[in-house]
């Protein structure tokens, strides 16, 4: 279970390599659009455990509580290819007392190429109800410790897309 500790310092971005499979490739050796969605989710169930210690199950059980998809946005910027190493990132980027908004993005192996970016909201419902609740405990500290706190709610995922792309450029 999560414990926040002061001293520690927790990244706010999550980062795996892959390579994208051709089982998960249309006739083009394109990444299926769906597929992109399985590559994110898994990148991230993969990395938080390791980088933060946390098991969404756990926190699930003890708070009763758990996370609803209520919209993506997603933009496919440069098509992911069969047979190619990519670089699966997320990050919250907001949260308030009972959203949350998760960034996931894909670039190539050398991170100068921006392939997609998906945003995902997200609300805290109680398992028994689903009924919005807010987050306690040592979810908000989660929370607190690893947002990048970025005010959304002015930005077009059109903008992110280029201000993203602009930013790997000049890595």
């Amino acid at each position: 279970m999560f414990e926040y500790n002061s001293e520690k310092h927790y990244p706010k971005e999550t980062e795996s390599r892959v390579l994208i499979r051709f089982q998960d490739c249309d006739p083009l050796r394109h990444l299926n659009n769906a597929k992109y969605f399985d590559y994110f989710f898994n990148a991230r169930e993969d990395q938080v455990p390791k980088l933060y210690g946390v098991e969404m199950m756990d926190f699930i059980k003890k708070y009763q509580a758990a996370w609803v998809i209520y919209n993506h946005n997603i933009s496919y910027v440069k098509p992911a290819q069969v047979g190619e190493w990519v670089r699966v990132k997320s990050r919250i980027i907001w949260h308030n007392h009972n959203t949350v908004v998760l960034e996931y993005y894909m670039t190539d192996d050398s991170e100068t190429q921006l392939k997609t970016l998906l945003w995902t909201t997200m609300r805290y419902v109680t398992l028994a109800e689903g009924k919005s609740t807010d987050h306690q405990g040592a979810v908000n500290e989660f929370l607190m410790a690893t947002s990048m706190n970025l005010d959304v709610s002015g930005i077009a995922i059109k903008d992110r897309v280029k201000s993203l792309s602009q930013e790997l450029k000049k890595i």
